[in-house]
């Protein structure tokens, strides 16, 4: 089961966006996928068809400790893709731990008992992949996402200021890689909201290639209306078009992400041995 952190302190980058297509897109090549909803907006639970009156348990009760991560867990229009949903109590969490000494390794725990409680159940059914949506802020929820995780998937807008945003993200990264989970990696830099017709966001492209070099996945995430338009139909854009362009992405980043595992798991085997 492999934990990656959607995270991004910019609000309007494609972050649930990505967390909901790459989500399902994973799910629809075979893999079993968890969301985990971790900002308060719930953006992702509605982009998924989770309404609101039906989150009884939310990622808040997990935070706070009142229940485990399988209580809160739903089923999706999407087989193989399940939520733990979020709702506005997340706003308040933070001042509800803040006092704990575990406060950063709260979803960590969470995640950790249901890698235990996965071990119990048919292979098939258990997660392969876990997506964290965290919130557009480097607060404690985020942080508590990064620790928890394995690695960091980040997305980033083909727009001017995109470069300075992922420098300060990049820093955190590597002040929890320091103090709270040294394994931390980032898996990639996912670039969205493309538009061809603009010859800045080539640049921008080009830009965050030169400074980031392979950590960039290849697949590009263009700026596509039918993507726009799925979350207010509580929709994946693959449920709601499957042949634009931009679902076409987002398949095309899933694979990105399979290959780039079967690298990390290789080079991983490779240490183990050496050691």
């Amino acid at each position: 089961m492999r934990v990656l952190a959607l995270a991004n302190q910019k609000g309007g980058v494609g972050k649930t966006t990505t967390a909901i297509n790459l989500g399902t897109a994973l799910a629809a090549i075979g893999e079993t996928v968890l969301i985990i909803d971790l900002d308060p907006q719930g953006n992702a639970s509605t982009g998924l068809g989770i309404e609101r009156r039906n989150r009884k348990l939310s990622t808040y009760d997990v935070m706070v400790g009142t229940e485990p991560l399988r209580a809160v867990l739903q089923a999706t229009i999407v087989p193989r893709l399940s939520i733990a949903p979020s709702t506005l109590d997340l706003l308040g969490v933070e001042l509800e731990i803040a006092s704990r000494r575990d406060r950063a390794h709260c979803l960590k725990a969470a995640v950790q008992a249901l890698r235990q409680e996965q071990k119990e159940r048919p292979e098939a059914e258990r997660f392969t992949y876990v997506l964290i949506d965290c919130p557009p802020s480097l607060n404690l929820l985020t942080m508590n996402a990064m620790t928890a995780a394995n690695s960091v998937l980040v997305p980033l807008q083909c727009e001017f200021f995109a470069l300075e945003g992922l420098s300060q993200l990049l820093a955190t990264v590597d002040q929890v890689r320091t103090n709270l989970n040294p394994a931390l990696t980032i898996h990639g830099i996912v670039l969205t909201m493309f538009d061809s017709r603009n010859s800045l966001a080539s640049q921008v492209v080009a830009d965050v290639r030169g400074f980031m070099g392979d950590k960039v996945y290849q697949t590009v995430i263009p700026r596509n209306v039918r993507v726009s338009e799925a979350p207010s139909h509580g929709k994946p854009v693959l449920l709601y078009d499957l042949k634009c362009s931009g679902s076409q992405a987002y398949l095309k980043l899933a694979s990105e992400v399979i290959q780039r595992e079967r690298v990390f798991r290789a080079a991983a085997s490779l240490e183990s041995e050496a050691s």
